[in-house]
């Protein structure tokens, strides 16, 4: 019995099913750079960089000593009565980064999902008011405010309802859904008018505290809203006092060959929460916003045992030290550029490459039925395990999409590694050669 098997068949004694989504049987064990290995000793190319969170790659040395020098110091001390050195420090040079205007302040939590969560209270806090308006498609989190602005699997709503109250969806203006001859001018007006709809029927404007948008939606399939879409949602929102808040926690920390994927749209956010890759993984996020807002609340509105530790926040310091040292948001541009000349080279030899985006290092790629044009969750399925067999780590996103997001670090000999890999399964599977795994019905969302 593998060493994968062994402590798998360990674990689902003990372990939630309600806690992963199932992708490849193996335990990983270790990492570097762009690379991970598993618990049987085999290595493979990671183009998911731990869902965005390890954007500086697996265990840099940099970060790794700053983690070993803080614990070997001082590990935990609750931040919710008492200042640390790497928080105090962290800080500002964080506030600094922010795309906002003006005195900006920050507070601190454990993941993207309480983040999201403290957006909600300190929008509803200043504005006195209590409607959130969020988006189909968004991820934003597993707790119960960031799950109610969420809108990605029908399983972040069964069975545990009620969820938040007075939190209103509308449609994503996904430009992949445009209409047959519509162009970007048509669709960007027919999607603010679904938009502007539940404000003209039953939505008072005035009673709307914020609207929080993944300027690029992640889970929800690595798409880019139309800038003039974001930039009449922008002038909406400050025309009716309502604030404009952005989740950056999968596409922020260069993700997207920007710092920030708000920085994409030229408009300013009032508020935004940060996560994932700000400490390489470790468990710190931030709400960033405008001072008054975040001086609407006071202690304990958003206080946690943990959030801004002594040893998450110095690993982000060391983060922004590589972020910055290294480059990343400019590698990610160049590698970004790289990618997409693949995909489209890919594109033009199969017909089950519907289309493709990149934003920086950051991809989807759409799997369809080369006849239909409609999605092909089976075929994607299919491609996803067999990279897997050789030797990449790559998953889906609403069944047909292939979500590309390597560590920022990776070398260009590694992707061309991967390219190979992605070209060989493509290429068998115009080839009729390639088989669904045992365990389908249980892969992806």
């Amino acid at each position: 019995m593998s060493e994968n098997k062994r402590l798998l068949d360990d674990e689902s004694k003990a372990f939630s099913k309600a806690s992963r989504v199932k992708y490849f049987n193996i335990v990983v064990d270790s990492g570097k750079g762009a690379t991970i290995t598993d618990a049987d000793g085999k290595t493979y190319i990671d183009l998911l960089a731990s869902a965005s969170s390890t954007n500086t790659g697996h265990s840099h040395p940099h970060i790794v000593k700053a983690i070993q020098d803080q614990a070997a110091k001082l590990i935990q001390y609750t931040p919710a009565y008492f200042a640390n050195n790497p928080a105090v420090k962290l800080a500002p040079r964080l506030a600094a980064l922010a795309p906002i205007s003006g005195p900006v302040e920050l507070s601190w939590g454990n993941s993207g999902s309480d983040a999201n969560d403290a957006m909600i209270k300190f929008a509803r806090a200043y504005t006195g008011r209590p409607y959130i308006v969020s988006f189909t498609g968004a991820y934003h989190g597993s707790t119960f405010g960031s799950l109610t602005l969420s809108s990605v699997s029908l399983n972040m709503s069964r069975k545990i309802g009620p969820l938040l109250p007075d939190v209103v969806k509308v449609p994503y203006p996904d430009p992949w859904q445009r209409l047959d001859g519509e162009d970007e001018d048509a669709f960007v007006d027919r999607m603010f008018k679904a938009f502007l709809q539940p404000f003209e029927t039953y939505l008072p404007a005035e009673e709307v505290a914020a609207v929080v948008i993944e300027p690029i939606q992640g889970d929800g399939g690595i798409v880019k809203a139309p800038t003039a879409f974001v930039q009449k949602l922008a002038a909406f929102a400050k025309k009716n006092g309502i604030l404009l808040a952005v989740d950056e926690v999968n596409q922020g920390m260069g993700r997207s060959g920007k710092w920030w994927s708000i920085e994409h749209f030229d408009v300013e956010p009032d508020l935004m929460v940060v996560g994932k890759s700000l400490a390489s993984g470790m468990p710190l996020s931030a709400v960033i916003g405008r001072k008054e807002i975040l001086e609407s609340l006071n202690a304990p509105a958003n206080v946690f045992t943990t959030a801004g530790n002594p040893v998450t926040t110095a690993a982000a310091m060391a983060t922004l030290d590589v972020m910055e040292d290294e480059d990343l948001v400019g590698r990610s541009v160049k590698l970004g550029k790289k990618a997409s000349d693949f995909f489209a080279k890919e594109k033009a030899k199969y017909p089950f490459i519907g289309d493709f985006r990149m934003y920086g290092l950051d991809g989807g790629i759409d799997i369809v039925d080369p006849e239909t044009g409609e999605p092909d969750p089976e075929a994607t399925t299919k491609l996803i395990y067999r990279v897997f067999e050789l030797g990449a780590i790559i998953i889906s996103l609403r069944g047909n999409i292939l979500r590309f997001q390597p560590p920022l670090v990776i070398t260009e000999e590694q992707l061309d590694q991967a390219f190979g890999m992605l070209d060989q399964a493509f290429s068998e599977l115009a080839a009729g050669k390639l088989e669904l795994p045992d365990n389908a019905d249980e892969i992806g969302w």
